[in-house]
């Protein structure tokens, strides 16, 4: 419960601290402080500056206001809208600054018109985001059971990287009945652990103790790190080595070469044999240690691996574990201090230049601001700034390594139109290091030139379908103004093409003068049409020039060949007749088709594809004729069916295919010509088919309702008839006659019933007869005695009847 409200006090005091460093605001000397965690997400809110320094809104935006940095490293962005400073990325206060605390970031709000800059300085605090870490995970001692208690084990030290608070803070150790942990401090702060024995060993008791190691940090909550340590309890070794010095100091300069010596650590051991033989060791290992010294293990000898660096790191601690044969040890701690040496070139960063500046500018016009940066320190960092004497310009300081250019007398553009400046920044080492910063101001000038394009005029090409958006080409236009006045823009002048307007066709993009085009060309509508291109500068008032482009579309192979004959559509393919005498080569017919395109994709070749008798018909790839290439036999079939592929010389040719279908016939007859009808009305398609059948299935309905009643009208017509002339019946049948008298004069007729059905199919003449059996003739002499014209032909209708159906 007592840690818990501990932890809860220190979280509530560092939330005050934070909020009271973030309401810090500038004092003295013209600069801006502020306070940020690390850590912050990226657009994190720190400041309104625009409030901190007294500004209008409308005057930050106005004055274009932004943020510049010293090293290029753009950790911060002003909203000059709001006047808000906020994170533009992430700030890692370990990557920035490293173990350096406090850990500052330093850069300049610049204002336009006037110009003007402010120092803002921002302070980056840690927060607890790394666990301590033990880069051995397993640390072996080997301790004589007689050591006496009270004997202290330096244990390797945890890394941390936070700083501060944050940073490794204790050390403890799992419970056991012999030893306890002991923190302590160096003298530049870090902390370090040491073993401590509580009770003496027996290695017959007890011949390996293990024991659970455990750093924290005093972050909220606290961050921790563990490692295991092994003891290996070994026989006596009552000598411990003692080195001459507790503290071994080294001053050397960050120039010195690999391999250079910097300090010998020497120890010794009252022990004889191996006890008394001595290997020294770093007992602290790191990464960047390792990387930067070795150690001979026989001779103590430290000497450089690798280089050193001033500017990043002043001072090394190391720590030397001098162990002899007998595994006792002891620890002395060397201090390696770094000298400055000039080799660290003036940075110049120009953070704004005004360019071009009016000729009429009054003196003391700021024309570019920059900043001068040494990473020496002491004179080796002090800086000098100058510019050539014969220019009319100098130089200003404004802040601590800032200056500013400025005008000193008037300018006159008809004179000079442009000054190459040379800053030079020399620092005060010995030997002295300078740098050159090379800046070039020109002087404006009046809108006194129209734009001119380079070609007197343009021939653009597109090929026919292209997509939409389509780059067709590009005009270019030059001015030889400069700035705003040199500024070129394209525009199309409105007019029609085909009765649209040309605007609908293409489209300039008025920067680069890039043209493209709208919509999907075609060449088999429209082959060129022609455009006014205007290029405008920027000037005030602006001047102009034209130019016409002339767009020619270029035909692609996108219309297949089109078949005028024989047409194909939904009917059945036309039949062509050959008589089976035709000589070889005889012309049968002709395919003709035509192409909507143009050119090479125009150029028509006709190919023989399927053929009943592939033998028997050629096709001239020219001009589509089909002739017959022997002469035909009996064996050739009668129907022949031939399909022709016209195909067009496009890069990706098209073509279409033709059926025709050939009779070999012995004349042209009107038998072979009913024949053709036959064979058309076979290859009529499954719907014709049915649509015959249902229409025979009703005419044939109709057919057998009217004989029905027909037959029922005559049947009421006999009984009738019967009725009126019984009597003469009986003297027609009085004389036992069996014949018939032939009233068509054309002799005697047979009692039996007579019926002849003809049918036939085609296009010729379809006949049905029906003859109804003749009733009993009467006598001759009665029908001879009838001299009515009128009456015979009555009887006559009576007697026989005939009905002719012509399809």
């Amino acid at each position: 419960m007592q840690t818990n409200a501990l932890l809860r006090t220190t979280f509530k005091r560092q939330v005050v601290f934070l909020v009271v460093f973030l309401c810090v605001r500038a004092i003295g000397s013209g600069t801006i402080r502020y306070s940020i965690p690390e850590e912050m997400e990226s657009g994190s809110s720190v400041a309104n500056v625009g409030k901190d320094l007294g500004l209008e809104l409308k005057g930050l935006s106005a004055r274009r206001a932004r943020v510049v940095t010293e090293d290029g490293g753009q950790y911060f962005q002003l909203n000059s809208n709001t006047g808000d400073l906020f994170l533009k990325k992430r700030v890692d206060r370990e990557e920035l600054c490293g173990p350096t605390d406090p850990c500052t970031v330093h850069f300049e709000i610049i204002l336009e018109n006037p110009l003007q800059s402010y120092r803002v300085e921002v302070r980056v605090y840690d927060v607890n985001d790394h666990s301590p870490v033990f880069l051995e995970r397993e640390l072996r001692f080997k301790i004589p059971e007689t050591t006496p208690p009270g004997s202290r084990f330096p244990l390797e030290s945890a890394q941390d990287l936070d700083v501060g608070n944050n940073s490794l803070q204790k050390y403890s150790i799992s419970s056991n009945a012999h030893f306890h942990v002991y923190t302590g401090e160096h003298s530049g702060g870090r902390k370090y652990a040491e073993l401590v024995l509580d009770k003496a060993l027996d290695r017959e008791h007890q011949s390996e103790v293990s024991l659970l190691l455990t750093a924290v940090d005093g972050g909220s909550p606290p961050r921790s790190g563990t490692a295991q340590i092994r003891v290996i309890v070994s026989d006596a070794n009552d000598n411990l080595p003692v080195f001459s010095q507790a503290i071994y100091k080294a001053r050397v300069l960050e120039n010195s070469p690999v391999d250079y010596l910097l300090v010998t650590v020497s120890a010794t051991d009252l022990d004889e044999g191996s006890y008394g033989e001595i290997s020294y060791y770093f007992s602290q290992k790191s990464k960047e240690n390792s990387k930067t010294f070795s150690i001979n293990p026989v001779t103590g000898e430290i000497r450089l691996s690798g280089a050193i660096d001033f500017e990043m790191i002043e001072t090394y601690e190391l720590n030397i574990q001098a162990t002899d044969g007998g595994g006792l040890s002891a620890h002395c701690e060397v201090l390696v201090v770094l000298l400055d040496v000039n080799d660290n070139a003036p940075q110049v960063t120009l953070t704004s230049l005004v360019s071009p500046i009016l000729e009429d500018s009054s003196s003391e016009t700021v024309v570019a601001l920059f900043t001068v940066r040494d990473r020496d320190s002491g004179d080796n960092g002090r800086i000098v700034c100058s510019i050539d004497d014969d220019l009319p310009f100098s130089l200003k300081p404004t802040f601590k390594n800032s200056y500013s250019l400025v005008t000193e007398d008037m300018l006159d553009r008809e004179k000079v139109s442009e000054y190459n400046i040379t800053i030079r920044a020399q620092d005060l080492g010995s030997p002295s290091l300078s740098t050159e910063e090379r800046i070039a101001v020109k002087i404006s000038d009046i809108n006194d030139n129209s734009p001119q394009f380079t070609q007197p005029s343009y021939t653009m090409y597109v090929r026919e379908n292209n997509g939409p958006a389509a780059l067709i080409g590009k005009v270019g236009a030059f001015d030889s103004d400069s700035e705003q006045n040199a500024k070129v823009t394209y525009s199309l002048l409105p007019a029609e093409v085909g009765g649209l307007p040309l605007l609908s066709y293409i489209s300039i993009n008025s920067e680069n003068g890039n043209v493209y085009a709208l919509r999907s060309m075609d060449y088999e509508q429209i082959r060129t049409f022609q455009a006014t291109v205007r290029a405008a500068d920027g000037g005030t008032p602006a001047l102009s020039s034209e130019v016409i482009v002339r767009v020619v579309i270029i035909d692609e192979n996108d219309n297949a060949p089109f078949i005028l004959y024989p047409l194909q559509n939904s009917s059945s393919p036309a039949n062509d007749l050959v008589p089976r005498s035709a000589e070889a080569g005889y012309l049968v017919t002709k395919v003709v088709a035509v192409d909507g395109d143009s050119g090479q994709n125009s150029w028509l070749s006709y190919h023989l594809l399927k053929a009943t008798d592939p033998g028997l018909f050629t096709v001239a790839s020219q001009n589509g004729e089909i002739r017959t290439t022997r002469l035909i036999t009996d064996r050739d079939t009668m129907k022949q069916k031939l399909i022709v592929v016209v195909r067009d010389s496009g890069e990706l040719p098209l073509s279409s295919t033709a059926t025709l279908n050939i009779v070999l016939v012995d004349g042209f007859s009107d038998s072979y010509m009913q024949f053709t009808d036959v064979f058309e009305e076979e290859e009529m398609d499954d719907t014709l088919t049915t649509y015959l059948v249902i229409s025979l299935s009703v005419i044939s309905f109709l057919f057998l309702t009217s004989i029905i009643i027909f037959s029922m009208v005559k049947l009421y017509q006999r009984r009738n008839f019967r009725g009126r002339c019984m009597s003469a019946s009986r003297d027609v049948y009085g004389d036992g006659t069996n014949n018939l008298v032939d009233v068509t004069g054309n002799g005697t007729l047979s009692q039996s019933y007579r019926y002849e059905v003809c049918l036939t199919t085609g296009s010729g003449n379809s006949e049905f007869k029906f003859l109804r059996p003749i009733i009993p003739s009467l006598p001759p002499q009665h029908v001879n005695a009838g001299t009515d014209s009128g009456k015979e032909q009555d009887l006559l209708a009576n007697f026989h009847f005939q009905n002719n159906f012509t399809k």
